[in-house]
């Protein structure tokens, strides 16, 4: 079964809202095995609306229009809908007198353009609202169907959920078009995504007309995500095809996955380190306790995370984590004292420290975006302290937010590679 999502709203195409609306529908439409082709924004205007939804109903049995139907003039999603179906509007007394209730509850006085909301198109079902004022619809247009939402998420996210969505469901089975969908993220850092895709390729081609997909998506500074999704007859199909798929992707990507699904670098730092009894202090200079934000975010954070430093004035670097005189702060050895110092200062198993140029200028003969981290207590090839050089991209945020990422990464690999995992 098809579905199409329609956005309503001038504002959506003026840019000064962005349509996240339509992003969390199609995700959950494919959640729901549903499929969703298109999506479409229109403005507030009764004659182009009209026009979205017979082009979205040509090409869908189901379209889910979101926004339009508030109580001021330029809400007129119920008007399109009347126009769409040749239908008269009727005011609702059930939706009047909820309206009514709703701000004598609140106690306040009720505006009169507020009724709009109780107009319904004749043959139309209401869907009650319980978070605001409008209500929703369902308008069957012959052996299709129009559902109108309305544009304020969490209001819109109540109702797809509690009718809409088990509506087509039930739709789609009486098509005999039911269907199950099961996906996987898998988390991953240090690589290109096109060389993920060239990693990946052999699957990719193994995959094609099976079911099973392979989609690559960019999360910005949080790295590149393999989605995994499988659709089947039946969701336990549907979840054993995403497992096998998982499995050999993990086998060809190997450390380069971090975690899966909302599973956050820090999240997989904080398991290994819970894991194994280790605990970890961090040393900050570029960074400015981003590093230490991140890993306390994790809830149980105080069984590993013992303390950090924020260490942006060199004296502080010399005084507190014994970096040398003469050392540049801006350099691998500097890195390698400060993770040293915290963690002599902390007592912890592990120091991390990162230091570099963050921008906008050139610092101890160092260009923009190099960045050094330091390791102590678990370094490469079974030392016990290692220093990571790094060339970084972007401007001083980017930086920064790729610096911290990196760092926690590069304590991640290490775990594995020390053979404490």
């Amino acid at each position: 079964m098809r579905a199409e999502v329609v956005s309503i709203g001038t504002e959506l195409l003026l840019g000064q809202i962005v349509d996240s609306n339509s992003a969390w529908i199609g995700e959950q439409l494919a959640l729901a095995g549903i499929d969703c082709n298109y999506q479409t924004k229109v403005g507030d205007n009764v004659g182009r609306m009209v026009s979205a939804l017979r082009a979205a109903l040509a090409r869908n049995e189901a379209v889910i229009v979101t926004g339009g139907l508030g109580p001021t003039q330029d809400d007129v999603t119920r008007e399109a809908l009347a126009e769409l179906t040749g239908a008269e509007l009727r005011r609702d007394p059930e939706i009047e007198d909820a309206i009514r209730a709703m701000f004598a509850s609140l106690g306040r006085p009720m505006p009169e353009s507020n009724l709009r909301q109780a107009d319904v198109p004749e043959g139309a079902s209401p869907i009650p609202q319980r978070r605001g004022t409008a209500p929703g619809l369902i308008v069957p247009v012959g052996r299709k169907v129009v559902y109108a939402v309305p544009g304020v998420p969490h209001e819109m996210k109540e109702m797809l959920e509690r009718a809409v969505l088990p509506d087509l469901r039930l739709r789609a089975l009486a098509r005999n078009e039911a269907a199950f969908i099961a996906s996987r993220v898998l988390r991953t850092w240090g690589t290109s995504e096109a060389g993920l895709g060239e990693l990946l390729a052999p699957r990719y081609e193994a995959l094609a007309g099976t079911g099973t997909t392979i989609a690559f998506l960019a999360s910005g500074i949080e790295g590149l995500k393999v989605r995994i999704t499988a659709k089947a007859g039946s969701e336990p199909e549907a979840r054993e095809a995403v497992a096998a798929e998982e499995s050999r992707v993990r086998a060809v990507l190997g450390e380069v996955i971090f975690g899966s699904d909302e599973e956050t670098m820090e999240v997989a730092v904080g398991a290994l380190l819970e894991s194994f009894g280790l605990s970890i202090a961090v040393a900050e200079s570029l960074t400015g306790g981003l590093a230490a934000s991140r890993l306390v975010a994790v809830p149980g954070a105080s069984t590993w995370f013992k303390g950090g430093v924020v260490a942006y004035d060199s004296s502080v670097k010399r005084s507190l984590l014994r970096v040398a005189e003469g050392v540049p702060v801006v350099s691998a050895e500097s890195a390698l004292a400060m993770a040293e110092g915290v963690r002599s200062v902390f007592g912890s198993s592990i120091g991390l420290s990162t230091t570099g140029v963050a921008g906008p200028t050139e610092q101890d003969g160092q260009p923009v975006g190099t960045v050094f981290v330091g390791l102590a207590g678990i370094g490469a090839g079974g030392s016990d302290s290692e220093v990571a050089e790094l060339r970084l991209p972007g401007d001083r945020e980017r930086v920064r937010q790729y610096a911290t990422i990196t760092a926690l990464d590069l304590l991640r690999r290490r775990l594995f590679a020390a053979g404490v995992v």
